[in-house]
């Protein structure tokens, strides 16, 4: 390794869920390539992104800060990122780094990259399919080439999008895990999603024509996860090629996990259940981090940032909410975190309170799926969130809502703001605050792909 800084690829991969990964035991072989870094770095088997979806999960994981922290709580964030943050590639450019951002231009929490590159991911080619990272493949390896040819290290992040909706693997990947009829009239199980008013039209706009199995579209998800993984590996051979392998730090991570069929929430990322908290961390770094280490103790999408500047020898002087996990890796004996406040605000706006047992969910405003105000579940008995036990254990409720009110307060007195989530009240860019379910389920709606597109970019703001 030269006197130089080590480089980073980070891949941010939206939407995708640890557990749909084989690295993490899955029952199909989703990730081989990735499964291969895993075993040459270290693997969190407990990593989660509090704070969904999008928006103040990348701010989180580019700052090092909770959503107090950030005060971004919400998708569609209302102005930029404040200054009172400094995010990773700001600080890198301060230390001498280039920086490159693939496939997430335009949001508040990509400030601060050098270079923004665009790539096709969300509308489908002339086969009905979207190559989505192949497109990317196409946009960073030239990227990366260039980088690498610069007297300075540099930071390649590179937002991959194949576990979002819409799941559109190309050949053979659509048939990978899946060899049933999914057009069998017997099979009504597609039903309940074709009728959900406000994701109808957006799901029938790419889901096949006639599909009636939700298992062929879940299993669209998995293979889209193994296209990428497969796509990925030729950055990795890249990276190999210019003879970087030894001097790049790589992270591999998620925004935020999938629903697929569970909890009516269907193929998206809302609802505050462990299928949209739960997310891979994976860090390879040769010569400075174990080999085939996997870390049992939590850890949360803040702790990255913190975590990559102590790998590259770079001391901010910036008191991050998160912590290094470098301590985790090399002792059992160091501080753990083993409760979690949660916040959404996608396409509803609630709050929460996770510990190792119990899962309470708190509703600020009605929904548009009717559920209840208060949720309660006993995550070891009930780990798939199905049953909700808050009328029958009021005295847990009010244990964990004391927890979460201290927490906030808490945070609150530290940082000087209000909890973003009882001020960023126009999440849904309606103007209101819904009284009902009924006026929730009636006012949101995604009509297409390109209206799914525009609530996370930049050509939102244009179309204002």
């Amino acid at each position: 390794m030269t006197n130089k800084k080590p480089n980073i690829l980070l891949f941010g991969i939206d939407s995708l869920r640890r557990d749909h990964m084989s690295a993490y035991g899955y029952s199909r072989l989703t990730t081989p390539h990735l499964d291969k870094i895993a075993a040459e770095g270290v693997l969190y088997e407990k990593h989660f992104s509090p704070g969904i979806p999008t928006t103040p999960a990348y701010a989180s994981m580019l700052t090092g800060m909770d959503v107090f922290g950030t005060d971004v709580v919400a998708l569609r964030h209302e102005g930029p990122l404040g200054s009172h943050v400094k995010t990773l590639p700001e600080l890198l450019a301060e230390n001498g780094y280039n920086t490159s951002c693939v496939g997430f231009s335009g949001n508040p929490s990509s400030r601060g990259f050098q270079t923004y590159l665009d790539y096709e991911s969300w509308v489908p080619d002339e086969s009905g399919r979207t190559p989505k990272a192949q497109n990317l493949n196409d946009v960073a390896i030239p990227e990366l080439e260039r980088l690498a040819a610069e007297d300075k290290p540099f930071l390649l992040f590179m937002r991959h999008m194949d576990p979002h909706s819409p799941y559109l693997p190309p050949a053979p990947f659509e048939r990978m895990f899946y060899g049933k009829d999914e057009k069998d009239p017997a099979n009504d199980s597609m039903e309940p999603v074709y009728n959900f008013k406000p994701f109808a039209d957006f799901l029938k706009s790419w889901i096949p024509e006639g599909v009636t199995d939700e298992a062929y579209v879940g299993a669209q998800y998995d293979g889209a996860i193994a296209y990428m993984d497969a796509c990925i590996q030729g950055i990795f051979e890249k990276l190999n090629a210019l003879g970087l392998e030894e001097e790049t730090l790589v992270v591999i991570t998620s925004d935020h996990g999938e629903t697929l069929y569970e909890h009516d929430c269907y193929f998206d990322h809302h609802g505050l259940y462990d299928c949209t908290l739960v997310v891979p961390l994976i860090i390879k770094f040769p010569g400075r981090l174990p080999v085939g280490k996997r870390a049992q103790d939590v850890s949360v999408i803040s702790d990255i940032m913190p975590t990559l500047l102590q790998l590259i020898g770079i001391d901010s002087d910036i008191s991050f909410d998160g912590r290094s996990l470098l301590e985790p890796v090399a002792s059992e004996d160091s501080e753990r975190i083993s409760e979690l406040y949660l916040t959404e605000c996608t396409w509803m706006r609630k709050h929460g309170w996770r510990t190792p047992e119990w899962k309470l969910i708190r509703s600020l405003e009605p929904d548009f799926h009717f559920k209840p105000e208060v949720e309660l579940y006993n995550l070891i008995q009930d780990p798939e969130e199905n049953n909700n036990v808050a009328e029958l254990q009021p005295e847990v409720v009010g244990l964990l809502t004391k927890r979460m009110e201290d927490h906030i307060a808490k945070r609150e007195a530290q940082t000087g703001r209000t909890n973003p989530i009882y001020t960023n009240l126009n999440w849904h860019g309606k103007g209101q605050t819904f009284t009902s379910s009924e006026q929730a389920y009636e006012s949101l709606h995604i009509g297409n792909i390109i209206g799914a597109r525009s609530l996370q970019s930049k050509e939102e703001a244009a179309s204002k």
